[in-house]
């Protein structure tokens, strides 16, 4: 079986056209590892290659999931594995690609079993989040787990959530089910894995420029459609990068200039976070801070060859 090639990098940094280059050079297919290019309902505004795009290269698990889904890192590793073997058998390297790390992570370490959090505690933990903001999930948090909201950041308002989620679901804090992890779908010979790490303020200004691109190919068209489902706002699909604040637009709650700055800066900011994450969890992978794609295709070739004695 060929061995896996996983492809880590912030939002913008040209992770699609490499993962697409790389197909062409080692014969390979395309598996997605972005939480938000899972959405069908978000093509452009999550940067989703298009058709033309794959230039003919097999892609999978791209626009798979309705944005009224919420789907979760224990959905993806069940939807992967059996897309992996598939690719394996036809002797076809699976390149998997995406901004997303803990998906990556979960791929290669097993991810802990969390039961799932009833729709109704997820329905109160958001309720006590639109009355009274973070500090009110914090404070909440510290009544019954408070090693854990201690843990967490000030403004972590997403962890906060799902720690406090986990407690009323089970009783029980968080860190009692993160130690104990499932059997990762991949083993230790089984995988490379690169990080590309380009020089940020090039990439922030690329972030910009792509948010601008979006919004001419419609990226306005795509928030409107979203805001008429009438969907619930802390699914997932409606928290996709841009897509709160051209909804607050269309809402008539702050202008179009307003609206695309705010987008561009959150995007910015998750890119920061990106990076952030690959130095803390793939301390070991090889960086590539080089955008051309030559560069990076040489530099994943010479590792690959490694691990595939070819």
């Amino acid at each position: 079986m060929k061995p896996a090639i996983l492809i880590h990098g912030p939002t913008a940094s040209g992770k699609s056209a490499l993962s697409v280059a790389l197909a062409k050079r080692l014969d390979g297919e395309v598996i997605n590892a972005d939480s938000m290019q899972v959405y069908r309902d978000l093509r452009v505004i999550s940067a989703r290659p298009a058709a033309a795009e794959m230039d003919g290269i097999e892609h999978h698990l791209f626009g798979h999931v309705a944005a009224g889904e919420r789907y979760s890192t224990g959905k993806w590793l069940e939807d992967i594995k059996p897309v992996i073997a598939k690719v394996q058998r036809r002797g076809k390297v699976p390149i998997v690609i995406g901004g997303t790390g803990l998906y990556h992570l979960a791929l290669i370490e097993g991810l802990s079993e969390i039961p799932p959090v009833p729709e109704d505690i997820r329905a109160e933990v958001n309720e006590l989040h639109k009355a009274g903001g973070v500090p009110a999930l914090r404070e909440k948090l510290e009544q019954v787990d408070r090693e854990t909201a201690e843990r967490l950041g000030e403004g972590d308002r997403q962890r906060l959530a799902r720690a406090l989620e986990v407690w009323l679901a089970t009783g029980k804090s968080i860190a009692s089910f993160q130690g104990k992890k499932g059997r990762p779908i991949l083993g230790p010979d089984e995988w490379i894995g690169v990080a590309l790490t380009p020089a940020r303020a090039r990439l922030y200004a690329r972030i910009d420029r792509r948010f601008e691109g979006m919004l001419m190919e419609g990226a306005m068209e795509e928030a409107r459609g979203l805001a008429g489902q009438n969907l619930p706002e802390d699914l997932p699909a409606m928290k996709a990068h841009g897509i709160p604040w051209l909804i607050a637009y269309l809402r008539g709650e702050m202008s179009a200039e307003a609206a695309a700055e705010n987008a561009k800066r959150d995007t910015r900011r998750y890119a920061k976070r990106q990076f952030t994450w690959i130095g803390r969890q793939f301390p070991f992978w090889p960086r590539i801070p080089s955008l051309a794609i030559e560069d990076r295709l040489r530099v994943i070739h010479a590792l690959y060859k490694e691990v595939d004695g070819g």
